[in-house]
């Protein structure tokens, strides 16, 4: 069983700051990327930033400059340090993993930045 541990969330003022951190464990064969997803009430889930195993990196366009994605070395771990935020930036950010045995997802942590 897989489990993807998510922690960070919280409300913030525009401008301010979060890091959200992802922890995957379990019985996971060879992941080959982790990344942060984020979904607003009434819009569409959309890709926040994305790691692989190599290094690539992949952020949306709407927060490059802003966040930047981050793993520990030798574990299965990622951050999302969110810088700048803005109220646009609010919603329910998930993490998750794309393995050899499957794609996993975590429960999610809420993400509110007040105006």
């Amino acid at each position: 069983q897989v489990q993807l541990v998510e922690s960070g969330g919280g409300l913030v003022q525009a401008g301010g700051s979060l890091r959200l951190s992802c922890a995957a464990s379990g019985n996971i064969i060879r992941i080959n990327s982790m990344a942060w997803y984020r979904q607003a009430p009434g819009k569409e889930r959309e890709l926040v930033a994305r790691i692989s195993s190599g290094g690539r990196l992949d952020y949306a366009d709407s927060v490059k400059g802003r966040f930047t994605i981050s793993r520990e070395n030798g574990k299965n771990t990622v951050y999302l340090q969110m810088d700048s935020l803005k109220p646009g930036d609010t919603g329910v950010y998930k993490c998750s993993a794309n393995a050899y045995t499957g794609t996993y997802w975590g429960q999610g942590t809420q993400v509110t930045v007040s105006s």
